[in-house]
């Protein structure tokens, strides 16, 4: 259900609220406000909230043409797809505003079926890193060397050709 999410840029005052959110669903290991605070400097946030509550995240971040999703979490209870698709919605916007060609996640080893479906549900298509334009490759070598596999979505029709 997705009655009343509303999705907005965190901002750094957000960093209490979002370690309560992500240590609410993770048991091996507690973030500060310090540790958010500090992924600040390094990722961009997506907040979905449900009446003043935190019910979704995302992290982000772009560089050589490429947005790439660096967390993701989705509260139980609420539409995976849905809140999901709102989340990518505004981070990909937010990387066509910053000139991006493309938004990537990369998959671990021995990727799930489901996994695989819901990011496809989010227009998202598996690739190898090997296959991808020469810039997207090159960002993905420096943000995951060991990375043989992402899942990918183009959001700029015409891509850049020459330095901007």
């Amino acid at each position: 259900m997705t009655a009343n999410i509303e999705v907005r840029k965190a901002h750094l005052r957000d960093a209490e609220r979002i370690a309560e959110f992500v240590n609410s669903a993770r048991t091996d290991r507690q973030v500060s406000q310090m540790d958010v605070a500090e992924r600040f400097s390094q990722v961009g946030f997506m907040l979905a909230e449900q009446r003043g509550k935190i019910v979704g995240l995302a992290g982000w971040r772009v560089e050589n043409l490429v947005v790439c999703l660096t967390d993701f979490l989705i509260a139980p209870g609420v539409d995976r797809v849905a809140t999901g698709r709102m989340l990518v919605t505004a981070m990909e916007k937010e990387g066509e505003f910053l000139q991006a060609e493309a938004s990537f996640l990369f998959l671990p080893a021995n990727p799930s079926r489901e996994l695989i479906a819901y990011w496809q549900q989010l227009a998202y298509t598996r690739k190898t890193i090997a296959e991808l334009p020469k810039a997207w490759r090159e960002a993905a070598q420096e943000w995951n060397p060991q990375a043989t596999e992402a899942m990918i979505k183009q959001i700029r029709e015409e891509l850049i050709r020459k330095p901007l």
